[in-house]
């Protein structure tokens, strides 16, 4: 059964109110009146601030931060935490990168340790599972959290993760929720998938063609807000409706698949990721290897989360085609 709704008058602040997931949960918690105050904590103001909406300058990575942030939380009396300061796409700035996920979640937790707000939301993603030759059809929360051996854009979410499935054992008191989000794909988001999807052409491993998913970019911030709504503790996956294989993916893209050999792509790859040709590391070939597919079942019963557009509504929505009839109408529905 879904959580119930939360009383009147709720306090919320958000760091990565700047992305996309964290500027759509501003606008939706601007329009509802549950929530009295939003803090949007980010180095630089969200299109979102005014009304109910105050920004806050607050970076992640610098040493102190944490202290600050336990100021802030005790000041304003914030009872909902929302950590979505995580980066949509792999950068060559790696330690800078580990300073804000890995760092800076330790930064959050140590704050929240010492003033405790009622619950504390997570954005993580499906990556962390791992793309594994060894993986089943569809991975549950229950899953281990393989990462990638060769990935610090994965393994930084995947050591954030730890830390907070550590925070809930310590902090039982704390309503602790983390949401794996499928790759996320719409008109406007932008993420790795998104801009590896804008290219032309597209890699392919002769002799594999592994299922993918997807969550449109309107499911994704109906889900969020279902989390920060909900008293639902524990890891979600938060999917789309369907998968598809990649090569269907592609066609459906009306992108040109090139395939070799997975040694010939590798090399390739890792030149154009090393002259910044390319905004995808040779890491991220093994997700065209291998399945990485999530069950959402327990988003679906705990959270009250269902995917609403399918994967190819979501796919045809990234490519600036025209809804079918009664797709817009429920586009809308979802905010």
């Amino acid at each position: 059964m879904p959580s119930s709704t939360p009383s009147q008058g709720r306090v919320v602040a958000v760091t990565g109110a700047c992305t996309y997931l964290g500027g759509e949960l501003l606008r939706r918690l601007e329009e509802d009146p549950r929530y009295s105050r939003v803090y949007a904590l980010d180095i630089r103001p969200p299109a979102e601030v005014g009304g109910k909406v105050d920004f806050i300058k607050l970076d992640l990575t610098q040493p102190t931060v944490d202290g600050e942030l336990a100021t802030l939380l005790a000041k304003t009396q914030v009872d909902t935490f929302v950590h979505g300061a995580f980066l949509s796409h792999p950068t060559h700035a790696a330690e800078w990168a580990h300073e804000l996920e890995d760092v800076g979640t330790m930064h959050v937790l140590n704050a929240c340790s010492g003033v405790q707000p009622k619950r504390l939301v997570m954005v993580s993603t499906t990556l962390v599972y791992g793309a594994h030759p060894k993986n089943p059809n569809f991975l549950t929360e229950d899953a281990e959290l393989r990462g990638h051996r060769d990935s610090r854009f994965v393994n930084d979410k995947v050591r954030a993760e730890r830390q907070v499935q550590r925070f809930a054992k310590e902090h039982p008191d704390v309503e602790t929720c983390v949401l794996r989000f499928a790759p996320i794909l719409g008109p406007t988001v932008s993420n790795m998938y998104t801009r590896f999807f804008s290219r032309p052409v597209a890699p392919v491993m002769m002799g594999h063609d592994p299922l993918m998913q997807f969550v449109h970019e309107q499911d994704a911030a109906w889900a969020l807000q279902k989390a920060v709504d909900s008293h639902a503790t524990g890891a979600f996956n938060i999917i789309g409706k369907g998968v598809l294989p990649y090569t269907t993916v592609l066609a459906l893209l009306g992108r040109v698949p090139l395939p070799a050999p997975q040694i010939a792509w590798r090399q390739l790859t890792k030149v154009l990721w090393a002259t910044q040709l390319v905004g995808s590391p040779p890491s991220f070939l093994d997700f065209l290897l291998y399945l990485c597919v999530a069950d959402g079942a327990r988003a679906r019963r705990e959270l009250g989360y269902a995917p609403r557009l399918s994967i190819k509504r979501t796919i045809l929505d990234f490519l600036g085609i025209a809804p079918e009839d009664g797709a817009t109408d429920v586009a809308r529905a979802m905010g």
